[in-house]
Order: structure tokens, then C-alpha cells, then sequence
């Protein structure tokens, strides 16, 4: 099975920037590992001093990796967090490298990354990691796309590039699509996704905080998004919930039929010991559900010479990659997969499926 992935188009955006939220030297302890020649490429002795910073104008909570590429050596580093509406510095002091490159993943509870990244390869880590030879992935390595990025100098001398979707959203507007998808995976109606503010948006809020008994004051706080995630990845009386109760990862897919039109969606990322909400909209007369354990490649598990999968007997189409298909007439046909997804009782309001082992 192929990397999953679900979303929007994103792409990379350089504007004028702000300060940074949380300062942080990018290649602190890479440059133990990197000959002196070449750190002092990296790392001119300029008495300029520039700092480079990313700033997320996405609704999404992100993850990024920075590349430094040059003729001596191409190395990376991760994982930096940046909440939508925030800045974080990822390198301090003044780069002479060739290139500095991106690679950015939306986190887990948002199904799999929305980010298109561009073409070129570099090794990564699933955790936090440093790797001074990025070009030839060890073991617990592996390659990923890596975007070029062209910061642009602001007034204070320092650099900054910004991650930004298409709606081409301010910080403000940003922070509250942000939490606007955040209440639509936890099952409340905030839809449209469009950064505005109104009632419906504010009485989502008010009653997600409630249910969680959270206070209003929480929307203010530095650390709100973090908090919103770990609420939204437990289980809720709203909507439909998967929660990972194997030791696996496990990649899922939703239905919906509207009396109309039947739609299946995937894939989304649960990993293990954690919970997810799919961003189901709207009052769908039918919800369907189909779950599959993967590892380390995507590639589905068995056990005990038998898939490792929660599904049922409806046939609906998905495919390896990321998917949204609102024709389930002959998938084979179109090069879809025909997959068995269960019917969801739904009746009482929200429905919590728990997946675990045999």
C-alpha cells in the first residue's frame, strides 16, 4: 500500500513575516557530525545575522523538515510543530548553502497530510531526527519530497516563507478555518471551512468546549490547539469516532449516503492508542466504515494468514492513494478497488467503532 493522503491542494507561499513564537538553532547537534569545512559553509561567519523562519497560514496544525543543500553536503532536520497563525524560527545565523529545502505534513488526526510536496528526495525519520548525509537513507530512514523554498529578507534582516493553502487565508482567518476543521472532525457543524467567523461557528465551539469541559478561556491560550487535538482524538458522543486499540497503525476509510449521492473517502492515519474523528458533514441517512492495519511501508497486515480489517459487505470504490469518488458503479472498470465497508449505526447520534485485535 502506497503513502495515504487526503485534503486540499497546499502549496508554499513567501510573504512579508512576524515574529517568531519559539526560537530554535536548526543544526545544534548536526554540526558534531559535519566536518569543520563544511559547517563553516553552511554557517557563514558574516557579521549580518539572519535567522529563518516558517510561518503557517494553513488550517492545519503542521509538522515540517528542513533541508540544507549545497556542493559539500545535503543534510535535514525534524520535526518542527507550527500551529496555524504562528511562526517558529527553524535555522539561526546566516545560511550560504545553495538551497534550502521543505518537506511539511499535516499531523495525523487530520486523516494524512494535505501537503504536496515538490520532487526532490531526502531522507527523513518518523520522530525527531538529524541526518547529515540526506541523500542515502540508513535503516529507520526514508525518502521523502523535499520542496525548494525561497525565503524572502524582512525589514528586521531576518528570512521567512510561509506555508499557505489557496484560499490564501491572514493569520487570522487562518487560525479559525484551523479551528473550524477541527470541530468538523470532532462531529460538530462548523462548515464552510472558510476562516469566517459567525454563529455557527461560535456555538460549535461553545458546545465542543462544554462536551469537553473545557474552559472558553482555553481559545486564547498558547497552548489551545495542542489541547483541542488531545480532545478531539478521544472518543465523543458526536459523530463517528475509530479508535486504534491494536499496536499497529491502522488506515481507514469512510462512506456517506445522502439519499442521493454515495461517497467514500480515504485514507485516514489513526495510530496506535489514539482516536479519530472522520470529517463527516451534513445528516447522511448511511455511514459506512472500513478499517485495515498497515506497517512501516503502508502495506496491509495479516494475521494469522488473514487480513487484518474491519469492514462489511458493501461495496464501495477506494484506491491506493488518496481518494474521494461519488460514483460506486463498476470500480474495477475505472482501476478503483471494490472494498467491503460496514454500515454504521448511527441513530443515536454519534457511534464509537474500536478496532482491535482478533
Amino acid at each position: 500500500m502506497d503513502a495515504r493522503n487526503i485534503g486540499a491542494k497546499t502549496r508554499f507561499a513567501l510573504q512579508p513575516g512576524r515574529d517568531s513564537l519559539d526560537d530554535m538553532r536548526f543544526f545544534s547537534n548536526l554540526l558534531i557530525a559535519l566536518p569543520a569545512a563544511i559547517i563553516s559553509y553552511l554557517f557563514s561567519a558574516v557579521p549580518a545575522y539572519a535567522d529563518l523562519k516558517l510561518c503557517n497560514r494553513m488550517s492545519y496544525v503542521v509538522e515540517v523538515a528542513i533541508g540544507i543543500d549545497d556542493k559539500a553536503a545535503t543534510a535535514t532536520r525534524g520535526w518542527f510543530r507550527i500551529d496555524p497563525a504562528a511562526c517558529r524560527v527553524v535555522a539561526q545565523g546566516t545560511l550560504t548553502a545553495d538551497r534550502i529545502l521543505l518537506n511539511a505534513r499535516a499531523l495525523g488526526v487530520y486523516g494524512s497530510s494535505p501537503v504536496q510536496n515538490g520532487n526532490d528526495t531526502l531522507c527523513i525519520a518518523p520522530d525527531n531526527f538529524v541526518i547529515a548525509a540526506a541523500r542515502q537513507c540508513r535503516a529507520g530512514q526514508t525518502p521523502a519530497p523535499f520542496t525548494q523554498i525561497n525565503p524572502t529578507r524582512t525589514d528586521d534582516g531576518h528570512l521567512v516563507a510561509y506555508l499557505a493553502e489557496d484560499s490564501e487565508y491572514d493569520d487570522e482567518q487562518a487560525r479559525l478555518a484551523a479551528i473550524q476543521r477541527l470541530l468538523v472532525i470532532a462531529g460538530y457543524d462548523a462548515a464552510p471551512i472558510d476562516g469566517v467567523d459567525g454563529p455557527k461557528t461560535q456555538t460549535a465551539l461553545a458546545a465542543f468546549l462544554k462536551s469537553r469541559g473545557l474552559s472558553a478561556d482555553l481559545v486564547q491560550s498558547p497552548k489551545f490547539f495542542a489541547t483541542m487535538i488531545d480532545a478531539v482524538q478521544s472518543p465523543s458522543s458526536v459523530g463517528l469516532t475509530w479508535c486504534n486499540d491494536t499496536p499497529h497503525r491502522i488506515m481507514a476509510a469512510v462512506g456517506t449516503d445522502d439519499g442521493k449521492t454515495v461517497i467514500s473517502r480515504g485514507w485516514y492515519r489513526i495510530d496506535p492508542g489514539k482516536c479519530l474523528h472522520p470529517d463527516v458533514s451534513g445528516q447522511p441517512r448511511q455511514v459506512f466504515s472500513f478499517a485495515e492495519a498497515v506497517d512501516g511501508e503502508n502495506r496491509a497486515l495479516k494475521f494469522r494468514d488473514r487480513p487484518l480489517n474491519w469492514g462489511g459487505t458493501r461495496q464501495l470504490c477506494t484506491r491506493e492513494s488518496k481518494f474521494e469518488v461519488n460514483d460506486q458503479n463498476d470500480c474495477a472498470g475505472r482501476g478503483l478497488a471494490a472494498t467491503g465497508f460496514a454500515a454504521v449505526d448511527m441513530s443515536s447520534g454519534g457511534k464509537t467503532l474500536r478496532f482491535a485485535m482478533p
